[in-house]
């Protein structure tokens, strides 16, 4: 009852079925095995063999499912629970999809796990505090299958799904992270290189590049990029040495000095999403820091003048060095609490698969993490998506971040983005980011 009531709440939820001929046995329990091959049913099966014909005949009544995902995705997930139950003709299902954000998927849920969607997407950073909580149900269908879709064990995609060893998550994309978006008509490949010189081609244009200065998830790349490290912690803090001295020999306040820097160039302002979307529109930006969820406004505004590179490189302590981002993954989980989390596993499973994966890209330009999706031409042809796999190879897995790193990367990325007005010691702000972000939240 409790699910459905929080299902209730959730916007634009419908509620659809499909009733065929009907099972004849018990629900299907957390432990009930489920098919992979992005929900095939096998032809002609044995039930005492065939996981999917044993799940069949395990199966009495109608198989109630609810779905949470962006709402964005809302009609395309409609489009797949309808054809996931056309391959089950010998069961009913009833599918309750939801409007759920991917950013915010955590929050909804922890509000009360067992009263949360049996199959929900999510963003891969929010990974560990679902796991905590006990809110995902680990992989055990068929994994090694899943796992090789994704490129195997040791891939961005599997190794963002997976928390001490076990995969709580069937990956969906593989795009999100950033790069460096410009306009061909002002920058040359050479120019793209180098931010100082994209500053200086912006300024003599009288227009300006953009990178985020108020999110933590921008601010790392200066800070990765030189050689600093981070780390969530069990009890959802940070560690982290960016008020010390990098490994590459670098200090910490040498790149917020160099971030202070960039903040006062006349070519640089520092842009939320929105903003980054109207100066682009408007032509007042004309390169940026941000990821394919913005692609098809720059494409839109800059014609046949768009491209997409990865990160340039930064002027830090008289050194150049290549700044760095995240390897952002979405995914889909299913609740550890649900009552048919066989089906729940069959239908994650079928809307991560390679064809599901390719429909995606065509309608949103979605980036798979299906190796055999990412392979196909149109994937490889597409200039965002090409960046970040460019870009890649300076990428740290999302996921790093504790829960008070964002807070205190918001403070400290304001006030360089203003200019440090109140000419605060580079040190001191430094030694009160870590602070903040190191205190735990998990007791």
């Amino acid at each position: 009852m409790k699910k459905k009531l929080l299902a209730l709440l959730m916007a634009t939820a419908m509620v659809f079925s499909f009733a065929a001929c009907g099972g004849n046995d018990t629900p299907a329990g957390n432990d009930t095995p489920a098919s992979n091959d992005g929900g095939q049913v096998s032809e002609g099966g044995d039930a005492t063999t065939d996981p999917v014909q044993a799940l069949i005949a395990a199966t009495e009544g109608p198989v109630n499912l609810v779905v949470w995902a962006a709402e964005e995705d809302q009609d395309m997930v409609k489009g797949w629970c309808e054809d996931f139950a056309a391959q089950y003709p010998d069961v009913t299902f009833t599918f309750e999809v939801g409007v759920q954000s991917e950013s915010t998927a955590k929050d909804t849920v922890l509000t009360d796990p067992e009263a949360a969607a049996d199959v929900y997407s999510f963003a891969g950073d929010q990974l560990s505090a679902l796991v905590a909580a006990n809110a995902l149900q680990p992989v055990s269908i068929h994994k090694d299958e899943v796992v090789a879709a994704m490129g195997g064990e040791n891939s961005g995609a599997i190794l963002a799904a997976t928390m001490d060893g076990t995969l709580y998550a069937y990956p969906a994309t593989a795009d999100n992270g950033y790069f460096m978006f410009y306009n061909k008509e002002y920058f040359s490949e050479e120019d793209v290189k180098s931010l100082d010189k994209m500053m200086e081609v912006a300024a003599a244009a009288g227009k300006k590049i953009t990178l985020e200065y108020t999110s933590g998830w921008y601010t790392l790349s200066f800070f990765v990029g030189a050689g600093f490290e981070l780390s969530r912690n069990a009890d959802g803090s940070t560690t982290m040495n960016w008020n010390a001295t990098s490994a590459d020999g670098i200090a910490g306040v040498d790149v917020a000095q160099a971030m202070l820097d960039i903040a006062k160039n006349p070519g640089f302002v520092s842009l939320k999403d929105a903003e980054f979307v109207t100066g682009v529109q408007d032509g007042s930006i004309i390169a940026g820091v941000n990821g394919t969820w913005n692609a098809a406004v720059a494409e839109g505004a800059w014609g046949e003048n768009y491209a997409a590179t990865c990160l340039p490189t930064y002027t830090v302590a008289g050194k150049q060095v290549q700044m760095a981002s995240v390897a952002g993954y979405k995914m889909f989980g299913v609740n550890a609490y649900s009552e048919n989390a066989g089906w729940a596993m069959l239908l994650a499973e079928y809307f991560t698969a390679e064809d599901q994966q390719i429909e995606r890209f065509a309608l949103r330009q979605a980036g798979p993490a299906n190796v055999k999706a990412q392979a196909s031409d149109a994937v490889k042809a597409n200039p965002a998506i090409a960046a970040l796999a460019m870009q890649s190879q300076y990428a740290i897995l999302d996921g790093c971040e504790g829960d008070n790193y964002w807070s205190t990367a918001e403070t400290f990325g304001t006030i360089l983005a203003a200019g440090n007005p109140d000419g605060i010691a580079l040190q001191e702000l430094l030694d009160n980011f870590v602070a903040g972000a190191s205190q735990p939240t998990v007791q």
